[in-house]
């Protein structure tokens, strides 16, 4: 069984006992968070997709840590004027263990 969910602001595929990326929550490490907007759900090839969303689904995870992501770079130049500029930075996520689809 798998669950399409929105967790802050993205879609992710969540299923029993897997783990993810997501952006950043908030808690601390060991707490339970569920998301109850579910958007699709599969039950051994019974699919039903909800509108919005699915009612009376939720999906229960543990916050496991908090990490951050490599590092972006971003480098501006124009040629033959002297500009240049770098900047880069490092976005933070949480990392989740999805427990249950209920």
């Amino acid at each position: 069984m798998y669950a399409i969910v929105e967790i802050a602001g993205q879609q992710f595929k969540a299923e029993a006992g897997k783990k993810l990326y997501v952006h950043r929550l908030e808690g601390n490490e060991g707490d339970k968070v569920s998301f109850d907007k579910v958007l699709l759900t599969d039950n051994d090839g019974t699919i039903t997709v909800g509108v919005p969303t699915v009612n009376g689904v939720k999906v229960n995870a543990t916050i496991v840590r908090h990490a951050k992501g490599d590092k972006v770079v971003i480098f501006k130049k124009k040629r033959r004027k002297g500009y240049k500029k770098l900047n880069g930075h490092r976005q933070s996520f949480t990392q989740i263990n999805i427990e249950s689809i209920a």
